[in-house]
């Protein structure tokens, strides 16, 4: 049965791709099992640049439809209008103007059921794409782009989603930052979810804001503590106030923030840095077996 695991954070800049990347390598060399990694930040995806023997095997563009009226069978009875919960449809009879903006359609279909002219039709505009690679190892990492001026990464999300190798033993969802949908949509159906979070006042209260949506939704999860040893202790007491389990904690460190910013952070870990990620993997890898 395939294991998926969520790498979430309340606000960007806290180590999500850190402790993602870095647990893809780990559980793919340490364990005898297919894993694989996808990059959910689809506005701007960048786990490959970890890993300079990829090799890409696969594009796929991701389109959604959208309407087109026929102002000729058009009777302008706003009905399709009325439907759109995205006020995405313009409907001015005296002008006899019919307009559907594409940014807000989300595709879903209400107005050519509505219509009863027949006068709506769908067109297909491309939102994205998804690429897929493969390392050396065999392993696979995808992720998805979303196109400049799009904003349906929620959309991308889920089709990205639907396109992983179902045959993988493990999954790493490796989740836009912040609480908004497109976050939400990648942690979605995880069996676990990671939250990153820094012991500062503002990693406070993003990971609340993320515990909520995590709790609420009935989510299995654990936090990696990045950058400890600076901020306070308020993070440490919330988290035992509330009885959420600290996987591990990442220490601040020179050398490991001049790995990541060369792209060696999944490579050349030093070795005073590793053991924590490793005790990370270690304790994720009980939780997959049991």
């Amino acid at each position: 049965m395939s294991f998926s695991i969520a790498i979430a954070s309340g606000k960007g800049g806290t180590g999500k791709t850190t402790v993602a990347v870095s647990l893809f390598n780990i559980l793919s060399r340490t364990l005898n099992v297919k894993v694989q990694l996808i990059d959910c930040d689809v506005e701007e995806p960048n786990d490959t640049l970890f890993f300079p023997d990829k090799q890409i095997i696969g594009t796929k563009a991701v389109c959604k439809l959208i309407p087109v009226i026929n102002k000729v069978e058009c009777s302008w009875c706003r009905r399709c209008s009325e439907y759109c919960e995205f006020n995405a449809i313009v409907i001015l009879p005296m002008a006899e103007y019919a307009e559907i903006n594409p940014g807000l359609c989300h595709s879903c279909g209400a107005c050519l059921v509505a219509c009863e002219d027949d006068a709506i039709s769908e067109i297909s505009k491309p939102i994205g794409e998804i690429n897929t690679f493969a390392l050396s190892d065999g392993s696979v990492i995808k992720e998805g782009i979303l196109k400049i001026g799009s904003a349906m990464q929620t959309m991308l999300i889920r089709e990205l989603k639907k396109n992983t190798n179902e045959t993988a033993d493990i999954t790493i969802y490796d989740a836009p930052p912040g609480t908004s949908c497109p976050a939400v949509e990648a942690v979605a159906d995880a069996d676990y979810v990671v939250l990153v979070a820094e012991p500062t006042p503002f990693g406070l209260h993003d990971l609340k804001l993320m515990t909520r949506i995590i709790t609420g939704a009935g989510i299995p999860f654990g936090v990696v503590v990045n950058k400890a040893g600076q901020g306070d202790d308020t993070l440490y007491r919330f988290l035992e106030e509330q009885q959420i389990e600290i996987i591990g904690k990442i220490p601040f460190s020179r050398d490991f923030a001049a790995a990541y910013a060369k792209g060696e952070i999944h490579l050349n870990l030093p070795s005073a840095i590793s053991v924590p990620l490793d005790q990370i993997a270690l304790q994720l890898t009980k939780k997959i077996v049991s």
